[in-house]
């Protein structure tokens, strides 16, 4: 491993992580944990998505939630520039928009980053979204540039990059068209998402190397789901492609709802562990991080995907 290598940590767990939980968590719950993860030292917190509160109950709050954390946020960067201090800034905070309506709200409380995505699954795209991937794409696209003329971050990405549960294995030529068109939109932080878990190491390194051929300024993000116990591998074929922005969850909770095998994501404190091990991104708290699994795992009831909040950390290497 490059231990000069930049590794952004976008925690989407309060997200993806959270979105197939039947029970709804209460919002002073969600609020706790996203506090407790943001003083982890994690670079990107995906707080919520801005999707229609019938179909996704779990995020009916979302909207409430970067109101209370933005207006923190806010007065964490002014006391520090007040006091001149060199502490790293606070966490960006993201959120999934999908579509217009999405964007509008994302505006009106605070989002830093705007997270959105299509589908190159013609069945996971409509079962997610009502559309099909070229109407997606457009809209995306269309969506993206009115969150950075608006002075946002913004993320789009290819989801089911990797193969579809529904479909099977998906070309890759309809993965880079996705990715040109989002380049000639003037679109350059991309990720690639394998909503279905089915991405392996070998493809893995050869698609992301395919993207990041396409321009010199992409900034490449992956999004792995541990459906076949292939997550962490993945993450590492990513990093030796290039990549330098990784998504996971805290506790490997995780799934998309509109997938046709959900299960959860490579856990965060996981993979902290053993870039740590690595020596790398050694200012994160990994204990902060095992505090919020663990309290996640009695929360509800149930054992999580993760294994480190189980193990305990090994310690005094790296």
């Amino acid at each position: 491993m490059n231990t000069k290598q930049r590794i952004i940590l976008h925690e989407v767990g309060p997200r993806d992580g959270l979105q197939m939980e039947k029970a709804v968590v209460p919002t002073e719950k969600k609020e706790a944990w996203l506090r407790a993860l943001m003083e982890s030292g994690a670079d990107i917190i995906q707080v919520g998505s801005f999707v229609h509160p019938e179909k996704v109950p779990q995020m009916a709050d979302t909207d409430e939630l970067f109101r209370r954390l933005t207006a923190d946020n806010t007065c964490v960067r002014l006391r520090r520039m007040a006091f001149k201090t060199a502490k790293k800034p606070p966490a960006i905070l993201s959120g999934l928009a999908l579509n217009e309506k999405g964007l509008e709200r994302g505006l009106a409380c605070g989002v830093g980053l705007f997270c959105m995505g299509a589908s190159a699954s013609e069945t996971h795209s409509r079962k997610n979204t009502g559309m099909g991937t070229d109407e997606a794409v457009t809209r995306i696209i269309g969506a993206a540039k009115a969150a950075l003329a608006a002075g946002k971050k913004v993320q789009v990405s290819v989801q089911s990059a990797f193969g579809c549960g529904f479909e099977g294995p998906l070309p890759e030529e309809r993965v880079l068209k996705m990715a040109r068109a989002y380049v000639e939109a003037g679109l350059r932080n991309i990720s690639l998402a394998d909503t279905a878990g089915h991405a392996h190491p070998a493809q893995v390194e050869r698609l992301f190397g395919a993207v990041l051929a396409l321009d010199p300024e992409i900034e490449c993000a992956c999004h792995f789901h541990n459906t076949y116990g292939l997550g962490m591998a993945n993450m590492f074929a990513a990093m030796r492609a290039g990549v330098t922005s990784f998504e996971t969850s805290f506790a490997g909770l995780g799934g998309c709802p509109f997938t046709k095998v959900a299960a959860g994501n490579v856990a965060t404190e996981d993979f902290v562990h053993v870039l740590q091990l690595e020596g790398l991104r050694k200012e994160v708290s990994l204990d902060r991080l095992l505090t919020v699994a663990r309290d996640a795992a009695a929360h509800f009831g149930r054992d999580m995907p993760g294994c480190v909040y189980k193990t305990g950390a090994i310690r005094g290497r790296g």
